[in-house]
């Protein structure tokens, strides 16, 4: 029987469900952040753990109490698993989640869910037909910032959205980053790195995108990594370091996006929404609990919105959910239609860009249910 990790109390107000079974795949950096914040959550029960490194598993394994290491195939083929937590670099995403589902496991993996459109749609394709959920990271629109933005605009805070703009602009990660290469190669680069946390706030707050046009580029061939432990070593970088592009919703908003690891002290807002009554100033997509900041014709100033979401969720939040969805049947919110539309838009700005046409996104996508604004702790489900 798997140790159960030890989980805050709270008032049981109805029969709670079964904590779902975690088996996590990858006990690097990221690992620690999931472990923080995973007994925050009472419905998740971390039973195993697997990394290349064995050493790196079983010293996770004994900081936290995971009851079982073992090797990456033997974890995705125990039984005692029910979720695997993939945090795996990005290109091994595909493969170790394809090779869960094979196993009859449900799969929730780091961002991207693929680096390329191929692969995560097969996956996708390969869970429907097994019956299993799939998805990932990242999940900040879960915090109370994006979720407190969502609520205004669907209560019709600023009127009818019509144009938003979202920027992501810096320099790199060589100058801090202990392994910074993987960032300047295909499946990296600032669309794919941090173009999730952006197009799933946008996605979540305006919902499916209708046609992406784009412009990108190396800008700058060659990077010298400044941090350690690889200090002085060069990388050639390729993929585009700056993507700059235009975004036309579904529901008619325009919007224009630019991502960049090649630009100096960039003083941009991440993302604002533009109204026909107003302005919304959402926070950065890379958080939880920002501040969210309202400008209406009628009150003719900026104010701070008060959140209208819990605050303190943070990694795992997407996880807890996808438990939940596995327990009540219901869609998980970072789920394979919320992923797969990030990786068919990220790819359709390096498509649209090298081709010189429009990208036209051909998967389905619904908005995800938004958080209920009074949950119990510990729950994400009343």
């Amino acid at each position: 029987m798997a140790k159960a990790t030890k989980r805050p109390k709270t008032t049981k107000r109805h029969a709670d469900p079964e904590p779902v079974r975690v088996g996590i795949v990858g006990c690097g950096a990221i690992s620690g952040n999931y472990m923080n914040h995973i007994p925050n959550y009472r419905i998740l029960n971390v039973v195993a753990c697997a990394d290349l490194v064995p050493q790196r598993a079983k010293a996770m394994a004994d900081q936290a109490g995971i009851p079982k290491v073992c090797s990456v195939k033997q974890l995705i083929n125990d039984d005692d698993v029910d979720i695997v937590l993939n945090l795996t670099i990005p290109k091994a995403h595909y493969p170790v989640a394809m090779d869960a589902v094979r196993a009859g496991k449900h799969v929730y993996s780091e961002k991207p869910l693929a680096i390329r459109r191929p692969d995560g749609r097969k996956l996708v394709d390969a869970a429907k037909r097994k019956g299993l959920l799939v998805g990932g990271a990242p999940d900040t629109f879960f915090g109370a910032g994006i979720q407190t933005s969502r609520k205004l605009l669907d209560d019709g805070a600023i009127g009818q959205p019509i144009a938003c703009t979202a920027y992501m602009m810096g320099r790199g990660v060589e100058t801090w980053h202990p392994n910074p290469d993987f960032y300047f190669q295909p499946g990296g680069g600032p669309m794919f790195d941090m173009g999730p946390y952006y197009l799933t706030a946008m996605t979540f707050l305006l919902g499916p995108i209708k046609r992406i046009t784009a412009a990108a580029g190396i800008t700058i061939p060659e990077r010298r990594i400044t941090s350690k432990p690889f200090y002085g070593q060069k990388i050639t970088v390729n993929t585009p370091d700056h993507i700059s592009g235009s975004l036309v919703f579904t529901s008619g908003v325009i919007g224009t996006m630019c991502t960049s690891f090649a630009t100096w002290a960039a003083e941009t807002w991440p993302i604002t929404i533009f109204g026909t009554d107003g302005t919304l100033k959402v926070p950065d997509p890379n958080g939880f609990d920002g501040d969210v900041f309202l400008y209406t014709k009628s009150k003719d100033k900026w104010r701070t919105v008060k959140h209208t979401h819990a605050t303190g969720h943070g990694r795992a939040v997407g996880l807890a959910d996808m438990a939940h969805a596995i327990r009540s049947g219901r869609p998980a919110r970072a789920g394979a239609q919320q992923t797969y539309a990030v990786l068919d838009a990220m790819q359709g700005f390096l498509d649209a860009a090298r081709t010189g046409r429009a990208y036209t996104p051909r998967c389905r996508y619904e908005r995800p249910a938004p958080l209920p604004t009074r949950l119990r702790k510990g729950w994400l489900d009343d």
